[in-house]
């Protein structure tokens, strides 16, 4: 147990050095409680107040208030020494070595509230400590408390001996009541559905991409190093640098899958294969498999872009303008988006997103704009082409700012409850098995 009031300054960061240095070292003896073996002394309490004043709470004046608060933290105090006994009783353990990180981070964060080591021994000495030594060990045991209480919780959880305890629908909403002030609102939302208009290359510069891609193949048949000449030739800036490497991949593998068509060439190849050129959305490419293993497949890639210039790009916008308009007359989303929108784009947002969070274009483009509104076409960036996209997109549901619901919340209150009640049922067979007087 702790045995010397810590000064707030040394507690937590943020904390006034000069309303610390100002404070006086009280030598304190009484015991306010006794958990088993252990003692809480009136330190103890005098060390939370100061960390509570550190953090800016408002404290009692009158003497009434000040007993009720000392009370309460006795309480706290007599449940986590609970918790430490029967974690240790549990055989469960924390090493040095996973505290030692964060402590030191603490002494750190501590002592840079100090211009000089002088000011910052000075007043570990004026707290008790005789070195910083012996207050990093208190920081060290402080540390392990914590992660003694957190790790018995987790691994009563796991054995099945901290069930969750039942809510009522009227706990939940007395806690909702009691707390909504608390919660912040909730920010501004939309879903939306998107066609995303790619620039696409002329049909000669196309021509030329492939032919450039077909001599590079040549290349390597004819014994070229497919890992140098994706070094020298590659144009995909995710994986030139390493020789077209890809890593392993499997199939269908989400956000970090491949598209369709690279898929489908590189899973009917065996190790050491090299393709023949083919397209993507991407450009031109050759692939080479280095190895196979079920359901996944490592391999190599060398990619050719077609040129792009201010034309193509223009184009591209009378595309999309032409997509807002055959959308607006009624042509199926579907069918827009078959022969339109770039694949490997996201083709909607159906889950509510807060607008503040979306892309600059996007909220200047949906700015003012209501549900099932189609916005105008909108430039994005298409940082690996340097060209631009133009999104054409409907608004399926606009939100404004707004105060919470119960129904929101109700779930995550529930859960909430449910444990803090099981731990309650803790503490308290805790106490029953394990002597505990409190002498206040």
């Amino acid at each position: 147990m702790r045995r010397f009031i810590i000064l707030a300054a040394l507690a937590l960061l943020g904390s006034s050095a000069a309303r610390a240095q100002d404070a006086e070292v009280v030598p304190v003896d009484r015991v306010v409680a006794v958990v088993g073996t252990e003692v809480i002394l009136w330190s103890d309490v005098l060390e939370e107040i100061n960390v509570m004043r550190a953090q800016g709470r408002e404290l009692p004046n009158d003497s009434t208030a000040q007993m009720a608060l000392a009370r309460q933290i006795i309480e706290r105090l007599i449940e986590t020494e609970l918790l430490v006994q029967r974690a240790r009783q549990d055989s469960v353990q924390v090493e040095d070595a996973e505290l030692t990180a964060t402590v030191d981070q603490r002494m750190r964060q501590v002592r840079g509230q100090f211009q000089t080591e002088e000011q910052f021994r000075d007043l570990l000495r004026r707290s008790g400590f005789g070195s910083t030594e012996e207050y990093r060990r208190w920081l060290m045991d402080e540390q392990r408390r914590s992660a003694l209480q957190e790790r018995l919780l987790q691994k009563l959880r796991q054995e099945g001996k901290l069930p969750p305890a039942p809510v009522s629908e009227d706990e939940v909403q007395k806690f909702f009541d009691e707390n909504k002030g608390q919660v912040p609102r909730l920010p501004a939302t939309v879903t939306f559905r998107q066609i995303v208009v790619p620039v696409k290359p002329s049909e000669k510069a196309r021509e030329a991409a492939r032919i450039k891609a077909e001599s590079l193949l040549v290349e390597i048949r004819r014994g070229g190093d497919f890992e140098q000449i994706a070094k020298r030739e590659s144009m995909d800036p995710a994986s030139r640098e390493t020789g077209g490497d890809l890593g392993w991949r499997r199939r269908g593998g989400g956000s970090e899958g491949l598209v369709p068509e690279f898929e489908y060439v590189i899973f009917r190849m065996g190790p050491g294969q090299v393709s023949p050129v083919f397209e993507t959305s991407f450009g031109f490419h050759i692939a080479k498999v280095d190895r196979v293993q079920p359901a996944e497949v490592k391999a190599r890639h060398i990619l050719i872009r077609p040129a792009l210039d201010s034309v193509d790009v223009a184009a591209a916008r009378l595309r999309a303008d032409s997509v807002a308009a055959a959308w607006r007359a009624g042509a199926s989303f579907d069918s827009l988006v078959a022969k339109y929108h770039d694949p490997i784009e996201e083709r909607s947002i159906p889950n509510p997103f807060p607008r503040t969070q979306l892309p600059e274009p996007y909220q200047k483009g949906i700015e003012g704009k209501q549900a099932n509104d189609i916005v105008d076409p909108f430039e994005i960036d298409d940082a690996a082409r340097e060209v631009p996209k133009f999104v054409v997109l409907q608004l399926t549901s606009v939100e404004p700012e707004r105060e919470p619901s119960l129904a929101e919340f109700r779930q995550q209150i529930r859960e909430q409850l449910s444990q803090q009640k099981a731990v309650r049922r803790l503490f308290d067979s805790l106490r029953e098995a394990t002597f505990v007087t409190v002498r206040i």
